[in-house]
């Protein structure tokens, strides 16, 4: 099939010819929930799909709440068909198991660790040690609320980097997208202090950082801006397209990269995984990317999907998951709107999907190189 028939290409990359070239890699990655609690109730989490533990504990598929008194969301609860509550990863021989396995099954080269909030897990630095001594390297995404104490010894055990998620830059801009006793400026005050320490921490330590920010629109720019100006240029920072906004979105963006003097140096698309963005050069030297999804499916699995339109599905084939549920049985997963999807990894390592998912990073891969070189 030639690269121009396919219909998740973004037509950013299509219009801009080769003035700004391509880059075009494979996704080899691997996201393992290793964790669920959070010390944060943001309003739109999708907590990788799963049920809030906490709320859920003592419940059973079908009874799954998304109201509980944490305060916690799950946005994708009444509706992904969740079959388990996620437990915490243990950090020991069966993790290791488990990531041979997945070596063995996908080819990976690379484990990326989610929440929750993974900095909350009790052993992450010898989940660290773990993932690194099978010869993957190590991404965390989290929200810095504990990971300034940790960075040393997770920087020693070889982590390579952190994706800091930014939720707001004064405690008002936090505490107002909190749900229960997190809606609380005080408490979010304490919060963004955290993220800061975390941030510094991270590349006082030699761990590569990086900021998400998403830019709902126009009155998010001056909240983008105090980021840059709180931190030094070695902070990455990738900016968020808002999914509910779109135009106004992607017009505040431009508005950032504009005010900052960015000019971009290229595109970086990911065979096999929905996830695409632009870098740009901003006038401090610092790199900013802008971050966003393409409309990206699995062919066979998503063919028939519910979800399978231009509306409803928000995030496309994104790559696989990997949860431990409450029986110690891991769970793998392709979709966080879809977690009936999910197969114990016994099943999973055996079934079509695994092909599917193998033959669709191959195709992606030749056709992009073909179009844009490697």
């Amino acid at each position: 099939m030639a690269l121009s028939t396919l219909p998740y290409l973004p037509p950013e990359l299509a219009s801009t010819g080769r003035a700004v070239p391509v880059l075009v890699d494979a996704d080899k990655t691997l996201r393992v929930k290793v964790i669920d609690s959070c010390g944060l109730a943001c309003t739109f989490c999708h907590n990788e799909g799963t049920p809030v533990t906490v709320d859920n504990k003592t419940r059973t598929p079908g009874s799954f709440t998304d109201a509980g008194r944490s305060g916690r969301v799950s946005i994708y609860l009444n509706t992904n068909g969740a079959g388990f509550v996620a437990t915490a990863v243990p950090a020991d021989e069966r993790f290791s198991v488990m990531l041979r396995t997945m070596k063995l099954a996908l080819g990976i080269e690379e484990v990326h660790f989610t929440g929750g909030e993974p900095s909350l897990h009790p052993r992450l630095v010898d989940l660290v040690a773990l993932a690194v001594a099978e010869g993957l390297q190590v991404g965390i995404t989290s929200n810095g609320e504990h990971f300034a104490g940790q960075a040393a010894d997770c920087a020693k055990a070889g982590l390579d980097r952190v994706n800091f998620s930014v939720f707001g830059t004064t405690p008002e801009e936090l505490a107002s997208i909190q749900g229960g006793r997190y809606a609380n400026p005080k408490l979010a005050e304490r919060k963004i202090s955290a993220l800061h320490e975390s941030i510094e921490a991270c590349m006082a330590h030699g761990v590569k950082a990086s900021a998400n920010i998403v830019v709902p629109g126009p009155a998010h720019v001056e909240r983008v801006e105090r980021l840059l100006e709180r931190h030094s240029p070695n902070l990455t920072v990738r900016l968020l397209k808002s999914l509910a906004d779109g135009p106004a979105s992607i017009e505040a963006i431009m508005t950032v990269i504009e005010r900052a003097g960015g000019e971009p140096i290229c595109h970086r698309v990911t065979a096999a995984s929905a996830n695409w963005r632009t870098d740009y050069r901003l006038g401090d030297g610092r790199v900013m990317s802008f971050k966003q999804l393409r409309a990206l499916r699995l062919p066979r699995t998503c063919a028939g999907c519910r979800f399978n339109n231009a509306t409803d599905c928000e995030e496309g084939y994104y790559g696989v998951r990997v949860y431990r549920d409450t029986d110690a049985l891991w769970q793998g997963g392709v979709c966080l709107q879809r977690m009936d999807l999910c197969q114990s990894l016994n099943e999973f390592v055996g079934s079509a999907v695994r092909t599917e998912i193998l033959a669709l990073r191959e195709n992606e891969y030749r056709n992009l190189v073909a179009q844009y070189g490697s």
